[in-house]
C-alpha cells in the first residue's frame, strides 16, 4: 500500500518592493495660507467660478443688472444735460437694494448651507485651519463679493459723470459716501446672512430665512415710517430705522454725510440717534461673528 503524497507547499512569494517613496520636502505654507486659499475659493464660489454654468447665472445676472442700471442713470443724465446725477451714488444702494438682497440670499447659503450638506466641514478642521479661520475666511468672502456687487455700478456712475464732465470735486465727493455705504451694507448683511445660512444644511431654507429676515423687516419698517409722518417730515418717524438692517444703514449715512436734507430723506434723528444708530450697527455685525463662531465650536 502507498502513501499519499505529500502536500507541496508554496514557496514563500513575499517580496518587498523599492517603490522609492520619500517624505515631502516641500515648504509647509500653514495656517495663514490655507485660509487666504478658502477665502479665494469661497469668493470665486459666490459668482459661481469654478463651478456650473448653470451657478454663474444669478450672480452675474445680478451684477450686469445693476451695472447696466447705472449706465442708464449716466446717459440720461448726461443726454438731458444736467449738472447732477439723477440718482445719488448712496441713493442707488438703497433704491436698488432688493437685487442686493437677492444676491446675499441666494449665494450666502452656497458658502455655508454646502459644507454642512456634505459634511466637509471637518475635513478642513482636520488640517491647520481652525474654526476661527473658517469663519474669518468665509465673512470675508462674502463681504468681498458683496463689495464687488455694489461697488461696480458705483464705478459706472462715477467714470460716467466724470467723462460726461459732471462737476469733478462733488462726484468724487459723493463717490466716496457711496463706497462707506457700500462697506457698511456689506459688513452688516453679510453677518447677518451667514449666520442665519450656518443655521441649516437646506440651501433653499437658508434662502427664504434670509429673504424674509431682510425684506420683511424693511417692508414693515418702511410701513411704520409713513404711518408715523415720515414722509411729512416728522422727526420722531426716523427712530422705525432700529428694526430693519437697510434702513439703519440708510439713516447712518444719511446723518454722518449730510444726505437728502432733514426733512426729505430717513436719517437717525439728532445726536444721540446717530449714536445709538451705529452702536446698533456695530452689535448687529459683532454678535451675528461672534453666534457664527459659537456656532461651528459645535461642529
Amino acid at each position: 500500500m502507498s502513501l499519499p503524497p505529500e502536500p507541496r507547499t508554496a514557496p514563500d512569494s513575499g517580496v518587498i518592493h523599492n517603490i522609492g517613496y520619500r517624505g515631502y520636502q516641500g515648504p509647509r505654507l500653514g495656517r495663514s495660507y490655507a485660509t487666504r486659499s478658502l477665502f479665494v475659493q469661497s469668493l470665486r464660489g459666490a459668482y459661481g467660478l469654478g463651478r456650473s454654468g448653470k451657478s454663474k447665472v444669478l450672480p452675474m445676472l445680478l451684477l450686469g443688472a445693476l451695472s447696466a442700471i447705472a449706465l442708464v442713470i449716466v446717459t440720461a443724465t448726461i443726454m438731458s444735460k444736467q449738472q447732477k446725477l439723477m440718482t445719488d451714488y448712496t441713493a442707488f444702494l438703497s433704491n436698488f437694494g432688493l437685487l442686493v438682497t437677492i444676491f446675499l440670499a441666494a449665494q450666502a447659503p452656497v458658502l455655508m448651507s454646502r459644507d454642512l450638506r456634505h459634511n466637509t466641514v471637518p475635513l478642513y478642521f482636520s488640517r491647520p485651519i481652525t474654526r476661527g479661520d473658517y469663519v474669518r475666511a468665509k465673512f470675508a468672502a462674502m463681504t468681498a463679493a458683496m463689495l464687488i456687487l455694489m461697488v461696480v455700478p458705483l464705478l459706472v456712475l462715477y467714470l460716467g459723470a466724470v467723462l460726461g464732465k459732471l462737476p469733478f470735486g462733488s462726484n468724487t465727493e459723493h463717490f466716496l459716501y457711496g463706497l462707506a455705504a457700500a462697506v457698511l451694507y456689506a459688513l452688516v448683511y453679510s453677518a447677518i446672512a451667514l449666520l442665519i445660512a450656518a443655521a441649516t444644511p437646506r440651501r433653499g431654507f437658508g434662502v427664504a430665512a434670509i429673504m424674509g429676515v431682510l425684506t420683511v423687516s424693511t417692508i414693515l419698517a418702511t410701513i411704520a415710517y409713513g404711518i408715523t409722518g415720515g414722509f411729512e417730515g416728522t422727526e420722531s418717524a426716523n427712530w422705525v430705522a432700529v428694526i430693519s438692517p437697510d434702513l439703519l444703514v440708510e439713516a447712518v449715512v444719511n446723518k454722518v454725510f449730510g444726505l437728502g436734507g432733514p426733512d426729505s430723506a430717513l436719517h437717525a434723528p439728532g445726536t444721540l440717534g446717530a449714536v445709538l444708530f451705529t452702536v446698533e450697527l456695530v452689535a448687529l455685525v459683532a454678535l451675528s461673528y461672534v453666534s457664527l463662531l459659537r456656532r461651528y465650536r459645535k461642529i
